[in-house]
Protein backbone atom coordinates (compact mmCIF):
# COMPACT_ATOMS: atom_id res chain seq x y z
CA UNK A 1 0.00 0.00 0.00
CA UNK A 2 1.37 3.40 -0.99
CA UNK A 3 1.01 5.66 2.06
CA UNK A 4 1.97 9.07 0.71
CA UNK A 5 -1.06 11.32 0.38
CA UNK A 6 -3.44 8.84 2.04
CA UNK A 7 -6.09 9.67 4.66
CA UNK A 8 -6.32 7.15 7.48
CA UNK A 9 -8.82 6.93 10.35
CA UNK A 10 -7.44 5.60 13.63
CA UNK A 11 -10.08 4.24 16.03
CA UNK A 12 -8.85 3.39 19.50
CA UNK A 13 -8.60 4.02 23.21
CA UNK A 14 -6.20 6.07 25.35
CA UNK A 15 -3.08 4.82 23.58
CA UNK A 16 -4.38 6.09 20.25
CA UNK A 17 -5.63 9.27 21.92
CA UNK A 18 -2.08 9.99 23.02
CA UNK A 19 -1.88 9.22 26.73
CA UNK A 20 1.72 8.66 27.74
CA UNK A 21 3.25 10.84 25.03
CA UNK A 22 4.78 14.26 25.53
CA UNK A 23 2.58 15.87 22.86
CA UNK A 24 -0.76 14.40 21.79
CA UNK A 25 -0.65 16.44 18.59
CA UNK A 26 2.65 15.13 17.23
CA UNK A 27 3.93 12.14 19.22
CA UNK A 28 1.25 9.38 19.00
CA UNK A 29 2.08 6.57 16.59
CA UNK A 30 -0.35 7.78 13.90
CA UNK A 31 1.14 11.27 13.85
CA UNK A 32 4.63 9.81 13.59
CA UNK A 33 3.36 7.68 10.70
CA UNK A 34 1.94 10.81 9.06
CA UNK A 35 5.26 12.64 9.36
CA UNK A 36 7.36 9.67 8.24
CA UNK A 37 5.19 8.64 5.28
CA UNK A 38 3.61 11.86 4.08
CA UNK A 39 0.02 10.98 4.94
CA UNK A 40 -2.46 13.65 3.94
CA UNK A 41 -4.36 13.05 7.19
CA UNK A 42 -4.00 10.85 10.26
CA UNK A 43 -7.33 11.26 12.03
CA UNK A 44 -7.29 10.52 15.74
CA UNK A 45 -10.50 8.84 16.92
CA UNK A 46 -8.97 7.59 20.13
CA UNK A 47 -10.82 8.07 23.42
CA UNK A 48 -9.37 7.05 26.76
CA UNK A 49 -11.01 4.28 28.75
CA UNK A 50 -13.24 3.06 25.93
CA UNK A 51 -13.90 -0.47 24.78
CA UNK A 52 -14.86 -2.24 21.57
CA UNK A 53 -18.06 -3.82 22.96
CA UNK A 54 -20.91 -2.12 24.79
CA UNK A 55 -21.71 -1.85 28.47
CA UNK A 56 -25.20 -2.93 29.59
CA UNK A 57 -26.08 0.70 30.35
CA UNK A 58 -24.63 3.56 28.31
CA UNK A 59 -24.29 6.97 29.96
CA UNK A 60 -22.68 10.23 28.90
CA UNK A 61 -19.40 9.21 30.55
CA UNK A 62 -16.64 8.94 27.97
CA UNK A 63 -15.73 5.43 29.13
CA UNK A 64 -19.15 4.25 27.92
CA UNK A 65 -18.64 5.53 24.37
CA UNK A 66 -17.54 2.24 22.84
CA UNK A 67 -15.94 1.82 19.42
CA UNK A 68 -19.22 0.73 17.84
CA UNK A 69 -20.98 3.87 19.06
CA UNK A 70 -18.19 6.12 17.78
CA UNK A 71 -17.39 4.45 14.46
CA UNK A 72 -20.27 6.19 12.60
CA UNK A 73 -18.81 9.57 13.52
CA UNK A 74 -15.61 8.93 11.56
CA UNK A 75 -14.99 10.65 8.24
CA UNK A 76 -16.14 8.57 5.30
CA UNK A 77 -13.44 9.54 2.80
CA UNK A 78 -10.68 7.56 4.52
CA UNK A 79 -8.34 5.47 2.39
CA UNK A 80 -7.84 3.02 5.24
CA UNK A 81 -9.03 2.29 8.78
CA UNK A 82 -6.83 1.18 11.69
CA UNK A 83 -8.49 -0.18 14.84
CA UNK A 84 -6.42 -0.52 18.02
CA UNK A 85 -8.21 -1.64 21.18
CA UNK A 86 -9.08 -4.41 23.57
CA UNK A 87 -6.80 -3.82 26.53
CA UNK A 88 -9.55 -2.03 28.50
CA UNK A 89 -11.74 -5.13 28.33
CA UNK A 90 -9.09 -6.82 30.43
CA UNK A 91 -7.99 -3.88 32.54
CA UNK A 92 -11.25 -2.54 33.94
CA UNK A 93 -14.08 -4.15 32.05
CA UNK A 94 -17.14 -6.06 33.10
CA UNK A 95 -18.17 -7.03 29.57
CA UNK A 96 -18.12 -10.80 28.99
CA UNK A 97 -15.81 -12.30 26.42
CA UNK A 98 -18.59 -14.35 24.80
CA UNK A 99 -18.01 -16.83 21.98
CA UNK A 100 -17.24 -16.77 18.29
CA UNK A 101 -20.94 -17.31 17.52
CA UNK A 102 -22.00 -14.11 19.31
CA UNK A 103 -23.39 -11.19 17.33
CA UNK A 104 -24.54 -9.25 20.38
CA UNK A 105 -22.61 -6.00 20.79
CA UNK A 106 -22.65 -6.52 24.57
CA UNK A 107 -19.99 -9.26 24.44
CA UNK A 108 -16.42 -8.82 23.25
CA UNK A 109 -16.80 -11.29 20.39
CA UNK A 110 -20.15 -9.79 19.43
CA UNK A 111 -18.76 -6.28 19.56
CA UNK A 112 -15.92 -7.30 17.28
CA UNK A 113 -18.30 -8.87 14.76
CA UNK A 114 -20.53 -5.78 14.82
CA UNK A 115 -17.61 -3.41 14.30
CA UNK A 116 -16.03 -5.45 11.53
CA UNK A 117 -19.31 -5.68 9.61
CA UNK A 118 -19.95 -1.95 9.94
CA UNK A 119 -16.47 -1.05 8.71
CA UNK A 120 -16.59 -3.50 5.80
CA UNK A 121 -19.98 -2.21 4.63
CA UNK A 122 -19.12 1.46 5.15
CA UNK A 123 -15.62 1.57 3.68
CA UNK A 124 -16.16 -0.61 0.64
CA UNK A 125 -12.88 -1.87 -0.86
CA UNK A 126 -10.79 0.19 1.61
CA UNK A 127 -8.17 -1.59 3.74
CA UNK A 128 -9.25 -2.27 7.32
CA UNK A 129 -6.53 -3.21 9.80
CA UNK A 130 -6.74 -4.29 13.44
CA UNK A 131 -3.86 -4.12 15.90
CA UNK A 132 -3.94 -6.40 18.93
CA UNK A 133 -3.34 -5.04 22.44
CA UNK A 134 0.23 -4.77 23.64
CA UNK A 135 1.55 -6.74 26.56
CA UNK A 136 1.13 -4.80 29.80
CA UNK A 137 2.83 -4.95 33.16
CA UNK A 138 -0.19 -6.16 35.14
CA UNK A 139 -1.33 -9.03 32.94
CA UNK A 140 -1.35 -11.54 35.79
CA UNK A 141 -4.78 -11.91 37.41
CA UNK A 142 -4.94 -11.72 41.20
CA UNK A 143 -6.21 -14.49 43.47
CA UNK A 144 -9.79 -13.38 42.75
CA UNK A 145 -9.16 -13.65 38.99
CA UNK A 146 -9.23 -9.86 38.63
CA UNK A 147 -6.60 -7.35 37.58
CA UNK A 148 -8.35 -4.60 39.53
CA UNK A 149 -11.33 -4.11 41.79
CA UNK A 150 -13.43 -2.93 38.86
CA UNK A 151 -12.84 -5.99 36.72
CA UNK A 152 -15.04 -9.07 37.10
CA UNK A 153 -13.69 -10.78 33.96
CA UNK A 154 -11.82 -13.92 34.96
CA UNK A 155 -9.98 -13.85 31.64
CA UNK A 156 -6.34 -13.14 30.84
CA UNK A 157 -5.50 -10.45 28.29
CA UNK A 158 -4.42 -13.16 25.85
CA UNK A 159 -8.05 -14.34 25.54
CA UNK A 160 -9.11 -10.96 24.19
CA UNK A 161 -6.12 -10.93 21.85
CA UNK A 162 -7.12 -14.36 20.54
CA UNK A 163 -10.69 -13.17 19.95
CA UNK A 164 -9.40 -10.35 17.75
CA UNK A 165 -7.32 -12.82 15.76
CA UNK A 166 -10.27 -15.18 15.27
CA UNK A 167 -12.87 -12.60 14.28
CA UNK A 168 -10.53 -10.77 11.92
CA UNK A 169 -9.56 -14.05 10.27
CA UNK A 170 -13.28 -14.80 9.78
CA UNK A 171 -13.62 -11.57 7.77
CA UNK A 172 -10.14 -11.77 6.21
CA UNK A 173 -9.11 -8.54 7.94
CA UNK A 174 -5.33 -8.14 8.31
CA UNK A 175 -4.05 -8.08 11.90
CA UNK A 176 -0.86 -6.47 13.12
CA UNK A 177 -0.21 -8.74 16.11
CA UNK A 178 1.55 -6.41 18.53
CA UNK A 179 0.94 -8.85 21.37
CA UNK A 180 2.94 -11.53 19.57
CA UNK A 181 5.68 -9.67 17.78
CA UNK A 182 5.91 -5.99 18.70
CA UNK A 183 9.14 -6.44 20.62
CA UNK A 184 7.54 -4.39 23.42
CA UNK A 185 8.15 -6.27 26.65
CA UNK A 186 5.30 -4.92 28.75
CA UNK A 187 5.64 -7.60 31.41
CA UNK A 188 9.28 -6.67 32.16
CA UNK A 189 9.65 -3.57 34.34
CA UNK A 190 13.26 -2.95 33.32
CA UNK A 191 12.02 -2.44 29.75
CA UNK A 192 8.85 -0.55 30.73
CA UNK A 193 10.87 2.18 32.47
CA UNK A 194 12.10 3.48 29.13
CA UNK A 195 9.11 2.79 26.89
CA UNK A 196 5.95 2.26 28.99
CA UNK A 197 6.53 3.92 32.37
CA UNK A 198 3.08 3.18 33.81
CA UNK A 199 3.10 -0.39 32.54
CA UNK A 200 0.32 0.30 30.03
CA UNK A 201 0.70 3.50 27.99
CA UNK A 202 3.73 3.73 25.69
CA UNK A 203 5.72 6.95 25.90
CA UNK A 204 7.31 8.72 22.92
CA UNK A 205 9.85 5.93 22.45
CA UNK A 206 7.13 3.29 22.65
CA UNK A 207 4.99 5.07 20.06
CA UNK A 208 7.98 5.23 17.74
CA UNK A 209 8.19 1.44 17.89
CA UNK A 210 4.48 1.07 17.11
CA UNK A 211 4.73 3.55 14.23
CA UNK A 212 7.65 1.64 12.74
CA UNK A 213 5.81 -1.69 12.95
CA UNK A 214 2.62 -0.22 11.52
CA UNK A 215 4.41 1.50 8.64
CA UNK A 216 6.02 -1.73 7.51
CA UNK A 217 2.74 -3.61 7.90
CA UNK A 218 0.74 -1.11 5.85
CA UNK A 219 3.39 -0.85 3.16
CA UNK A 220 3.21 -4.62 2.69
CA UNK A 221 -0.56 -4.75 2.21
Amino acid sequence: MELKGKKINFLGDSITEGHGTSDWGTKPYHQLLKANCGLAEARNYGLGGTKIARLPVVTDHQFDQDFNLRAPSMDLDADAIVVFGGTNHFGHGTIPLGTMDDRDVHTFYGGLHTLCLYLIKTYISKPIIFMTPLHRLNEVLDHNNRVSAGNTNARPLSDFVQAIREVCEFYSIPVLDLYKESGMYGQVWAWCEGHMPDGLHPNDAGHELIAHKLQKFLENL
